[in-house]
């Protein structure tokens, strides 16, 4: 089996107050990604994952949408180390 990635997801845009952390946890809960989404104080929403290529790359294809209120202006990604995923001992998609 191939490794896991583990990416941090910055999305910016009307993304607060819409669902868009609970929509990120359905799409995550299918696609079998652990990690967590949650609101920052600027308005963006901070997402990091931890799963397969495949799968996070779907996953990525649906933060740019958001559910349907939504209005993603941008998403950025960065490749995050393994040992700092690994510290917050997440086990399946947390909303915070």
């Amino acid at each position: 089996m191939t490794e896991q990635h583990r990416i941090k997801f910055i999305v910016n845009g009307h993304v607060q107050g819409v669902c868009y952390r609970y929509g990120a946890k359905q799409v995550a809960d299918r696609l079998n990604i652990n990690g967590y989404a949650k609101n920052l104080r600027n308005g963006d929403v901070e997402v990091v994952v931890c799963g397969y290529e495949r799968s996070i790359v779907e996953f990525e294809k649906w933060l740019w949408i958001g559910p349907a209120m939504a209005e993603v202006s941008d998403v950025r990604k960065e490749i995050i180390d393994k040992k700092y995923f690994d510290a917050l001992t997440l086990t399946n998609f947390e909303i915070y």
